[in-house]
């Protein structure tokens, strides 16, 4: 039990570690940012998700203590809340009979649950920066004009332009950017357990995940808010809208890889599928479509080749 909170106790000082290493304005200062969920997740995944929990309240508390109270709310919000969460998620199970099998929480729930945090992420950050969304997007417009400034560019109506675009783009996109950071580091801290054999539930079918019918629903929602509102609501709508297109995006990719199981040249479409989209990122969006697609009429199930008996090991290019 000792060494169970000590590992607790490490995984938070390393997490707060990671956090503190951005004010070193070091070059390999944001890369180590965005690992700050990792030792969290993985003392979750590895342990228990009360380990979790500890290790996020430490790094919280000797965030608050070093850094002051601003960045650790933006820690709670953006890192170490969200990896508790998705730690008690991933870890969640049910007995499904009375041979003890159990029935994990599924894949897709995560990814729903990973885009309402990455939405209310950003969303408490506002308040820290601004009262209203009027002066928020003011911060937003000054900092913008400011760089430009630094960088010799003359103000044009082009720049005001581009500053405008940016004001509104930054929102959802640092929504979108903290939803893969958490994706990322809890696929990446599933791995780590499962080499070291310390890995609390079996490893799910990336290429079966699914998102609940409701998701379809719940964008739907977004998108409508996002044109009706305006203000506050209307930025949660944006910011929700614009994590839930991520999670669809990823049922995409998990169809691409359902339905090429056993192809010839699989690697190859993988491959290429995985690289416009990180290269280019608008066939993204077609992914997305492909996911919201497949969400509500099951395009995998005309695909049998993608199956493969329950409780193998993941195929190629899957995990």
């Amino acid at each position: 039990m000792f060494q169970t909170w000590l590992i607790a106790f490490g995984a938070g000082a390393a997490s707060a570690l990671l956090v503190a290493s951005v004010a070193s304005g070091n070059a390999f200062a944001l890369p180590l940012f965005y690992l700050a969920p990792l030792p969290i997740l993985i003392a979750g995944l590895g342990w228990a998700h009360l380990v979790a929990l500890v290790a996020a309240s430490t790094a919280g508390v000797l965030i608050g203590v070093f850094f002051g109270l601003e960045l650790l709310v933006a820690y709670v919000a953006g890192v170490g809340l969200p990896a508790y969460v998705l730690a008690y998620l991933a870890l969640m199970a049910r007995q499904t009979g009375p041979d003890g099998a159990m029935e994990w929480f599924p894949v897709g729930r995560i990814l729903v649950a990973a885009a309402l945090l990455g939405c209310l992420g950003v969303a408490a950050l506002v308040p820290l920066i601004a009262g209203d969304l009027e002066t928020y997007q003011d911060a937003l417009r000054s900092l913008f004009q400011a760089m430009l400034a630094e960088n010799g560019a003359p103000t044009t109506s082009d720049t005001e332009r581009l500053i405008s675009l940016l004001v509104a783009v930054m929102p959802p996109a640092a929504a979108i950017i903290t939803m893969l950071t958490q994706i990322g580091n809890l696929w990446l801290a599933a791995h780590i357990a499962r080499i070291s054999g310390r890995l609390m539930r079996p490893w799910p079918d990336l290429a079966a995940t699914e998102l609940p019918r409701g998701a379809a629903a719940l964008l739907a929602g977004a998108v409508l808010a996002a044109s009706l509102t305006s203000g506050f609501v209307g930025l949660l709508a944006e910011l929700l809208g614009a994590t839930l297109i991520v999670a669809f995006g990823f049922v995409g990719l998990a169809v691409i890889h359902w339905v090429t199981r056993g192809a010839a040249g699989r690697t190859l479409v993988i491959s290429t599928v995985w690289i416009a989209a990180l290269a280019l990122g608008w066939p993204f969006l077609a992914l997305a479509l492909l996911g919201l697609i497949e969400t509500l009429f099951g395009v995998r199930r005309r695909f049998p080749r993608g199956s493969r008996p329950s409780g193998g090991p993941p195929a190629a290019n899957d995990g």
